[in-house]
């Protein structure tokens, strides 16, 4: 039973977590959104020049002899700048692919933060485990920090990356909440002396903790931020993960 509230207690943290960048999470996708429709719009238009060239093209199909039919669709092409839509086109095809890639790309990093604890131990590649979480927690970051990555080649870290997921989540929010104005954060990864074990480090310009708040950081419940801000978990679960 003490492990299962204690699984509990974790998932509750992380769906915590969640709920406070849900928000800027919701940002993060509606910005490629924005643009995809953007672009659909002005698709539309260009398929629609488009259908209007090609149905003088067929009737030009039809009546080979009529030159005033060739007039109209040299006038089409200048009116409609054919050739200006024809690059275009290329351009907001791929825009908008990209735009689709970047929002799959956070869906797939929520669904695997937010899934129920698994216990599964994998091998992974931790530079891309940070990336993942940087991806959900970018627009918490952006306007407060700038983010310096400073990552080693690494070997394959057999970890539950759910967990990881969480415990570089709950550091890199703490380090924006640090931060009062404008700072930044680095993350550096690499391999210690003995070739043994990887680490990660996260430093941030925030305003850092005296000795009093150094004592609590781990106590659970314990929090230095407003109400609504924070849980009091976030290290606790991190410092038992």
């Amino acid at each position: 039973r003490l492990k299962e509230t204690n699984n509990q207690l974790i998932q509750a943290e992380k769906m915590a977590s969640l709920g406070q960048l849900a928000a800027g999470v919701a940002h993060e996708i509606n910005n490629p959104v924005g643009f995809i429709n953007s672009n659909l719009d002005t698709l539309k238009a260009y398929v629609n020049d488009l259908l209007e060239l090609l149905s003088l093209y067929q009737e030009l199909e039809k009546n080979p002899d009529d030159t005033s039919l060739l007039d109209k669709i040299n006038s089409a092409r200048k009116r409609l700048d054919i050739d200006f839509i024809l690059d275009d086109v290329q351009h907001l095809i791929q825009e908008s692919m990209q735009g689709v890639h970047h929002v799959k790309q956070i869906v797939s990093d929520l669904k695997g933060f937010s899934h129920p604890e698994e216990k599964e131990w994998q091998e992974v590649d931790l530079n891309e485990v940070i990336n993942s979480t940087l991806n959900i927690v970018n627009n918490e970051l952006k306007y407060k920090a700038e983010i310096h990555k400073s990552y080693g080649e690494l070997p394959p870290v057999t970890c539950i990356a759910p967990q990881i997921n969480q415990v570089l989540l709950n550091l890199l929010v703490n380090a924006g909440h640090a931060i009062d104005d404008r700072g930044a954060i680095t993350i550096e990864t690499g391999v210690n002396s003995s070739g043994k074990n990887v680490f990660v480090r996260i430093r941030d310009t925030g305003h850092g903790m005296d000795d009093a708040t150094l004592k609590k950081v781990f106590d659970p419940f314990f929090t230095t931020k407003a109400v609504g801000q924070g849980t009091g978990l976030g290290l606790s679960v991190s410092y038992g993960i």
